[in-house]
C-alpha cells in the first residue's frame, strides 16, 4: 500500500485549518451539517435559506450564534446601544429587592446602606466594562474569548456555570415580576400565575436576537421610568418612615457589599455578547465608559430604593404583610394602592418592566449553551431559550416559595466563581497580552491545540477556593474567617485567583512556546 504524499498531507491540514467545509470536498449529510469546521467565522448563507427562514431574518431574527463576526461585518456605530442596552435590563424592579436585603437581611440604616451600595457598585461595574471592550474588538462573544486563556475544553465548567447565574438572574426577575402582577389583584391571581406570564412573554423577546434586542432596549426604559417615577411619587412619603437600626458593623459592609458585587461582576461573562456588530474603531475608553454608566445609572438608584422600602416595612401600616406576600411586588402596590385604577395599570408597567432584562439574559444563555459542544453551534439558538425557559418555569415557582434566603444565597454563591473568572481574563488581557486584540486570533476560536490548554486559569481558581471556603458566610454554612469580617469570598476569589494565574499562565507559555 502506498504511503501517503506528505505534500498532499499538509495541504489536507491547511484546508482544515482554514476552515474550508466537508461539502467541498464531496462529504455532505447530517455530519457535515453538524460540524462547525475550525476557525469558520460568520457568513451569511442567504441563497441556501428555505422562504420562510429567510422571511424571519429579514424581521430581525438573528442567524448567527457563536462564530465570530468579520471585522466587514461589523459596521454598527450608534455606540449609545451599549449605554441602552444595559440602562434598559437593569432599569426595572429586579434591583429592588436587592437593595431591600440591606435593611431588611443585614440591618443596616438606610443611610449605612446607600453608602455601601455607592461604594461597591462603582467599584465592581468597572470589571465587566473593562471585559465589554473585546466584544467589537475582536467580534467574539464573552465566553470564544475567555477560550483565550481557559482552552476549548476546560472553558465547559465556566459556561456551565454562566449559563446557570445568568438563568438564575432570569429566575430573581420573573419571580419579582409575578409578585408584581399577582399583587395587582390579590386573591385573584397567583405568584405562580405571574411568574409565568412573565416567562412566556420574555420567551417571545429573547427569540428576535441582536437588532430586535438593541431597538428594544433602546426605548423601552421610557414606560419603565414613568412607572418607578410614578410609585416613587405616589408612595414615597411613607419611605421617610424608616425601622432603627443601629450603625453598620464592618462584617456587615463587607458581606452586603460581596452581594452588591455578585450582582455587577457576573456580567462579565455576558457583556461583550451585544457589542460584537459594532465597528473596532471607537476608542476603548468610549466603550468602557458606554457599559459602565450602563450598568450603573439604573443600579444604584433603584438598590438605594430597595433599601429605602426594606427600612420602611417594619413600621408603615400593612407592609409587613404585603411583602409577606408578594415580597417586593407588594409593597410597590402598597405604595400604589392610593391611585385606584392607575395604580393597577402602573404595577402592569413595574411587571414587565423585568421583560427587557430577561429578553438579553436569554439571549446570552443561550449562547453559552451553543458553545458547550461542538455541533450545539448549528443548533438554532431558539431551541436552547426554549430548554432553559422549560425549567426555568418550575424552578422560579420552587424558589418564589422562600424567596428572601433564595435570593440571598444566589448572590453570594455566584460572586465567588465569577470573581476567579473576571481576575483570569482581565489578567489575561492586561499582563499577557499587553491589552493588544490582535492577539485574540479568530482562526483559532475552536482549535484546541492552538488555544491555552487551560490549566493555569482552572488551577488559579482551585487554589483561590482553599481561601475563598474561609471566607464564606451562608446561611448554612460560616468560615473561620467571616465569623470575624463578614463574608469576603468574593474578594478572596479575585484576589487570589490573580496572584496564581501569574505563575501558572507564565510556566504554560513558557512550555507551549506561544499564548
Amino acid at each position: 500500500m502506498a504511503s501517503e504524499d506528505p505534500k498532499s498531507a499538509r495541504s489536507s491540514e491547511r484546508d482544515v485549518e482554514a476552515g474550508i467545509s466537508d461539502h467541498e470536498h464531496g462529504h455532505s449529510g447530517m455530519a457535515s451539517f453538524l460540524k462547525v469546521e475550525p476557525g469558520a467565522i460568520y457568513k451569511s448563507e442567504a441563497a441556501k435559506h428555505p422562504r420562510w427562514y429567510q422571511r424571519l431574518l429579514d424581521a430581525g431574527v438573528e442567524e448567527n450564534g457563536i462564530k465570530p463576526i468579520p471585522v466587514e461585518e461589523r459596521t454598527n456605530t450608534s455606540y449609545n446601544n451599549l449605554f441602552s442596552v444595559f440602562f434598559t435590563a437593569l432599569l426595572c424592579v429586579l434591583p429592588i429587592p436587592t437593595g431591600m436585603l440591606a435593611t431588611l437581611s443585614f440591618g443596616m440604616s438606610l443611610r449605612d446602606a446607600s453608602l455601601t451600595i455607592l461604594f461597591f457598585s462603582m467599584l465592581t461595574c468597572a470589571f465587566p466594562a473593562f471585559m465589554g471592550c473585546g466584544g467589537c474588538k475582536t467580534g467574539m462573544r464573552q465566553l470564544i474569548q475567555a477560550r483565550y486563556s481557559w482552552g476549548l475544553y476546560i472553558i465547559t465548567i465556566p459556561l456551565l456555570l454562566n449559563a446557570a447565574t445568568i438563568t438564575g438572574f432570569s429566575l430573581v426577575a420573573a419571580i419579582v415580576g409575578g409578585q408584581t402582577i399577582a399583587a395587582i389583584n390579590p386573591g385573584h391571581v397567583s405568584v405562580n400565575v405571574g411568574i409565568v406570564v412573565i416567562i412566556v412573554i420574555s420567551f417571545i423577546v429573547s427569540l428576535l436576537g441582536f437588532r430586535a434586542l438593541h431597538a428594544w432596549e433602546r426605548w423601552s426604559w421610557i414606560p419603565n421610568l414613568i412607572a418607578i417615577v410614578v410609585a416613587v411619587g405616589c408612595g414615597g412619603h411613607l419611605l421617610f418612615q424608616q425601622a432603627e437600626a443601629p450603625p453598620a458593623v464592618a462584617s456587615s459592609i463587607v458581606s452586603y457589599g460581596g452581594l452588591i458585587a455578585g450582582y455587577f461582576i457576573t456580567f462579565g461573562g455576558t457583556v461583550s455578547d451585544y457589542s460584537t456588530y459594532h465597528s473596532p474603531n471607537a476608542s476603548k475608553t468610549k466603550i468602557f465608559t458606554y457599559t459602565y454608566l450602563g450598568l450603573l445609572t439604573p443600579s444604584v438608584p433603584l438598590f438605594v430604593l430597595g433599601a429605602a422600602m426594606g427600612g420602611a416595612v417594619p413600621v408603615v401600616d400593612g407592609w409587613s404583610d404585603a411583602y409577606a406576600a408578594y415580597g417586593a411586588g407588594g409593597v410597590l402596590a402598597e405604595m400604589l394602592s392610593s391611585s385606584g385604577g392607575f395604580g393597577k395599570f402602573i404595577l402592569v408597567l413595574l411587571a414587565l418592566s423585568v421583560l427587557g432584562n430577561i429578553a438579553i439574559s436569554m439571549y446570552s444563555v443561550a449562547l453559552n449553551l451553543q458553545m458547550i459542544l461542538p455541533f450545539f453551534a448549528k443548533i438554532p439558538r431558539y431551541f436552547f431559550i426554549l430548554a432553559v425557559i422549560i425549567v426555568m418555569i418550575p424552578t422560579a415557582i420552587k424558589a418564589a416559595e422562600e424567596w428572601e434566603e433564595s435570593l440571598e444565597n444566589f448572590l453570594a454563591l455566584i460572586g465567588y466563581w465569577a470573581g476567579c473568572f473576571d481576575a483570569v481574563l482581565i489578567e489575561e488581557l492586561v499582563i499577557f497580552r499587553r491589552m493588544d486584540f490582535n492577539t485574540y486570533d479568530p482562526a483559532i476560536w475552536n482549535v484546541g491545540r492552538k488555544l491555552p490548554s487551560g490549566i493555569a486559569a482552572i488551577a488559579a481558581s482551585i487554589c483561590a477556593m482553599g481561601l475563598v471556603i474561609p471566607g464564606m458566610a451562608e446561611v448554612w454554612f460560616t468560615g473561620p474567617i467571616a465569623a470575624i469580617t463578614g463574608d469576603v469570598g468574593f474578594e478572596m476569589a479575585f484576589v487570589v485567583t490573580g496572584l496564581f494565574y501569574f505563575p501558572f499562565r507564565w510556566l504554560e507559555i513558557k512550555h507551549r512556546g506561544h499564548t
